[in-house]
């Protein structure tokens, strides 16, 4: 037995370090690629507390570097990621670094001003999506983009993983809903990183009077979209976890309905109920809370569904799954009083809700969207820059 174990010991010293080799390696850990584009250059970021390379934020390495950073682009939620979805976010300075912090979610025009523009040379992109297209942060990128296309400014991303990079599902956008929680011709879950969808979003001409934005990429290592890649920081206040990040693709709707989909709750984006819901035995109350400061039917008792228990396989086997929205709609009865315009505005079709009412089932609806499914993969095929 001895031996045995000394053999095995021996054998495993010898192996190659699997998992080591296997970390993905991020585009903002790999500096030798991307400072020498950076030198004596007025540089912005757009970034915001995931901006992370190890355990130092993007915006301190540089620093230390000697790069010359002029100003912090901040997204939905802010530089630092604690505000309310929508909320507005002032300019201000980074108290630690003294640059200052251009808010493109002030309330105001959500992209730059020329002043702004003129501040530098080349904008660095290093945030971390979730590859959604009703989640804000690559339509600020897009308009990003397209300002720097405009203003003849370099754009260069440091590429992270999509942690719904592994499937693409529900409709394409029709461009008549284009919004904020909605920007390119892409289904709900497009299964691309923030480095594909620009690429393609140059490709495929998709900003304004067809420009083009001077754009380098900087590959992930180790990454395929197989590659199930768990987020080590939370990317905006309500998806505190991987569970909520997987559901998100399905629960996100009731955001244009009555029903509360947990913000105020330890589980936002993991349970759905209203204070009518009957039958349930479940239930959970929205607080006043820090990211969720008046949630829906906030201090209200709420009777319900919790989706918390699911595993990680079951949820991605159902992908986009509408069967929880259906359940509510029948259960509360409300017809034309449950779903708000906004609901388009997420699921980027009308005929979603028509099918809906018309009593049709989540597997026949998700069936009229499988054209959709197929043709967007063919079409993004020329931009991956990783293997399917």
């Amino acid at each position: 037995m001895k031996k045995l174990l000394v053999c095995l010991m021996v054998l495993t010293m010898c192996l190659p370090p699997f998992v080591a080799a296997q970390k993905v390696v991020m585009g903002d850990e790999q500096t030798e690629l991307y400072l020498p584009i950076l030198k004596n250059k007025r540089v912005a970021i757009f970034s915001n507390h995931t901006g992370m390379v190890g355990d130092k934020h993007l915006l301190d390495l540089l620093l230390e570097k000697g790069v010359n950073v002029v100003a912090i682009f901040s997204p939905e939620h802010g530089f630092r990621g604690d505000a309310d979805a929508g909320e507005h976010v002032s300019s201000s300075v980074d108290s630690k670094t003294g640059v200052p912090i251009l808010s493109l979610y002030d309330g105001k025009e959500k992209r730059p001003s020329e002043t702004s523009m003129r501040k530098f040379d080349i904008l660095i992109v290093d945030i971390q999506d979730v590859g959604l297209r009703f989640y804000t942060y690559y339509v600020t990128m897009c308009q990003l983009m397209d300002a720097c296309a405009q203003y003849n400014r370099k754009v260069l991303l440091l590429d992270r993983p999509n942690p719904n990079g592994h499937y693409v599902d529900g409709p394409i956008l029709d461009m008549k809903y284009k919004s904020g929680v909605g920007g390119l011709p892409i289904p709900v879950v497009h299964g691309m990183t923030l480095g594909e969808l620009a690429l393609m979003v140059n490709g495929e001409r998709w900003l304004p009077a067809s420009r083009v934005a001077d754009l380098t990429v900087i590959p992930c290592k180790n990454y395929t979209h197989q590659t199930m890649y768990e987020l080590p920081i939370p990317p905006s206040p309500n998806l505190p976890n991987m569970k909520s990040i997987y559901l998100y693709p399905s629960i996100c709707y009731f955001e244009a309905t009555p029903v509360s989909l947990g913000r105020g709750t330890d589980k936002p984006f993991q349970v759905y109920g209203h204070p009518n819901m009957k039958g349930y035995q479940f239930s959970f109350t929205p607080r006043s809370v820090k990211g969720a400061k008046n949630p829906p039917q906030l201090n209200k008792t709420c009777y319900g569904v919790d989706l918390s228990g699911m595993s990680d396989e079951e949820i991605w086997k159902r992908g986009v799954d509408l069967s929880y929205v259906i359940d509510a709609y029948r259960n509360l009865n409300m017809d034309d009083h449950f779903f708000r315009s906004f609901f388009e505005l997420l699921i980027g079709t009308d005929y979603v809700r028509k099918m809906i009412k018309k009593g049709c089932s989540a597997e026949e609806i998700k069936a009229k969207w499988q054209d959709d499914v197929k043709l967007f993969k063919e079409q993004r095929r020329p931009y991956l820059l990783y293997k399917e």
